[in-house]
C-alpha cells in the first residue's frame, strides 16, 4: 500500500482482504489468512494499515428494517428558502430517527434525505409534522422506493 498523486494504491493481497471483508465483515481473519497462505498476524497488520490510511471507515451490523416493522423507504428532496438555512435544517434532521441519510445536493433540492417508516401513514406524519415544520424548509418532494434492486459497495 502506498500513495501516488494523493491516491491510495493497494496491492493484490490488500485487494483480496478487502473483497473478502466487504462480502462478510464478520469473516475470521484466520480464515482469510489460510485462504491466502499468509499468517493471521500479516492480515491483521495490513488491516490496521488500511484503517490508518482512511480507506476503511469502519464495519457495522446491518439490520433488516422490514423485520422491525419498517416497510416504507422513501427519498425526500427538501427545498430550502435560502442556502444559509442548511446548517440549521440539518441539525433538526439529525434529531429525527427515521432519517437514515442526508445529502447536500446540486439541482432543484438543497437537501436529499433517505427515510424509513413503518408505512405510508407514518411517512405522511413524518413529512407533515417533523420535516416540513423545520425552519427554512419551504417544501418537499417525496419518492417512495418500491424495491431496492442493487445494494453494493464500490468494487476493488
Amino acid at each position: 500500500m502506498k500513495f501516488e498523486n494523493q491516491q491510495l494504491v493497494i496491492d493484490g493481497i490488500d485487494k483480496e482482504i478487502l473483497r473478502s471483508l466487504t462480502q462478510d465483515a464478520r469473516k475470521p481473519i484466520l480464515e482469510i489468512a489460510r485462504k491466502m497462505n499468509v499468517s493471521g498476524a500479516a492480515i491483521h497488520q495490513r488491516l490496521r494499515k488500511l484503517e490508518a490510511s482512511g480507506l476503511i471507515k469502519g464495519s457495522r451490523l446491518v439490520l433488516n428494517a422490514k423485520v422491525l416493522g419498517y416497510s416504507t423507504l422513501a427519498y425526500v428532496g427538501i427545498f430550502l428558502d435560502k442556502a444559509s438555512s442548511n446548517p440549521d435544517a440539518v441539525r433538526q434532521l439529525k434529531k429525527i430517527p427515521e432519517v437514515l441519510e442526508c445529502h447536500y445536493t446540486t439541482g432543484n433540492w438543497s437537501i436529499l434525505i433517505k427515510v424509513i417508516c413503518r408505512d405510508n401513514e407514518h411517512l405522511m406524519q413524518l413529512l407533515n409534522h417533523q420535516i416540513q415544520s423545520i425552519d427554512g424548509v419551504s417544501r418537499t418532494e417525496t419518492f417512495i422506493s418500491l424495491e431496492q434492486q442493487i445494494d453494493r459497495q464500490i468494487g476493488i
